[in-house]
């Protein structure tokens, strides 16, 4: 796994860190500001990426986007990962696309605490931003899959949207304090 500690919780003293997963399309900064924001709070991160099968990530890399069906074996490892900690007395941060409020409910089954960080951003800027990556089996081509399936959180669920294109400190100070004032 992925996974790293983080340094002590930097909450008030007896404080949860709750489940937080960090959602969006490739290239909004799921990763950046998921390391950021699970050291900011004494988390530990999951990298999402690193729990695909290596089926998927091979249909990936070739170019071809993942069914539902796909992605329910993934998005369960990420769940069961979330839940194992947050069992353990860890704050959790994963970074996890989870595009369609299926999705999302799937990945609450396991926690009915997680919050969803979206990273909102433009295509164009999600495909520079991809196409720009070095080492990372999703394509730029892949993209505008993921924009065609995106359907960002509703007034009803547990998140918080931001601009993915500002500064990562930012968006972590921001989420902070929504967190802490949730």
């Amino acid at each position: 796994m992925d996974e790293k500690p983080a340094q002590a919780p930097t909450g008030a003293p007896g404080s949860v860190t709750p489940a937080i997963v960090v959602m969006g399309v490739a290239g909004c900064g799921k990763s950046a500001v998921g390391t950021a924001l699970a050291a900011a709070l004494g988390a530990v991160f999951i990298e999402g990426d690193k729990l695909h099968p290596p089926e998927n990530v091979a249909r990936m890399a070739s170019g071809e986007p993942l069914t539902d069906q796909l992605r329910e074996g993934w998005l369960d490892a990420i769940g069961e990962r979330i839940a194992t900690l947050v069992g353990q007395g860890q704050g959790v941060v994963a970074a996890c696309s989870a595009l369609k409020r299926s999705y999302r409910m799937r990945l609450s089954g396991f926690r009915q605490d997680i919050v969803f960080l979206y990273l909102e951003i433009d295509p164009a800027t999600a495909r520079r931003r991809v196409g720009n990556r070095k080492g990372h089996f999703m394509p730029a081509s892949l993209v505008d899959s993921q924009f065609a399936i995106l359907e960002p959180p509703a007034v009803d669920e547990r998140a918080l949207t931001l601009d993915a294109t500002r500064p990562v400190g930012e968006l972590v100070a921001d989420a902070v304090r929504w967190i802490r004032r949730s």
